[in-house]
């Protein structure tokens, strides 16, 4: 067993997606415990590649590779729990999204893929989103947090947008608003009243597990 999580995190880490798929087909086709095959397996590879990310020995095409690894494994052995009526433990539910005006969308959807790998269920609700489609969205998900990203200075208004209208709506505290992209700062999220900023996508799913911890966990 050990042998083959090895197998499994070592392919995450190639940015290997078809051995990771050929792995997590192989996982539910015997009698290899699944949940054990993601945490121990493909999740700890994940893990390790944002370790090596944040030391500077990957780049981003590292990243990315290993994140779609991680995907593609993940796309054969979550409908196989299901049919075990089994879970992973959901560490949070977020919905994520670029702000309106703005189309671009690489940097989020990594940041979702990472999320997702992390054990957050995550909606992502694709580019152009209005603060109205992101509001409506987490209150039909029950979602604990939302992650809005603007790829232009142009566009950035959209996630002060957003957060004023949850004041607005007196919805303000229900849920945290983390944003993101290349023109934002820690500064900027501060000034609009953001629950925090992330560079990259390994930096928002330590920020949005910090948060949530602090926050004592899944909101009920």
């Amino acid at each position: 067993m050990d042998q083959f999580l090895k197998k499994c995190e070592d392919s995450v880490l190639a940015g290997d997606a078809d051995t990771a798929f050929a792995l997590a087909s192989e996982a539910i086709g015997g009698e290899i415990d699944i949940l054990q095959v993601i945490e121990s397996g493909f999740v700890s590879g994940i893990r390790e590649v944002g370790r090596l990310w944040e030391e500077g020995e990957y780049f981003l095409p590292e990243l990315v590779m290993g994140a779609e690894a991680v995907k593609k494994a993940l796309s054969v052995l979550e409908p196989a729990l299901a049919g075990q009526e089994l879970s992973r433990e959901v560490r949070g539910v977020g919905v994520i999204g670029t702000v309106q005006g703005d189309i671009h969308d690489i940097g989020k959807t990594l940041v979702g893929t990472m999320l997702s790998a992390s054990g957050f269920e995550v909606y992502d609700l694709g580019t152009d989103v209005s603060p109205a489609r992101f509001i409506s969205e987490a209150e039909a998900r029950e979602a604990d947090f939302i992650g809005a990203s603007a790829l232009l200075t142009t566009t950035m208004p959209g996630q002060r947008a957003l957060i004023e209208m949850l004041a607005q709506k007196g919805c303000r505290e229900d849920f945290l608003v983390v944003v993101g992209g290349a023109p934002c700062s820690e500064d900027w999220a501060e000034s609009i009243g953001a629950a925090g900023y992330a560079t990259d996508a390994v930096a928002a799913v330590e920020l949005i597990g910090r948060l949530l911890d602090g926050k004592g966990g899944r909101t009920p």
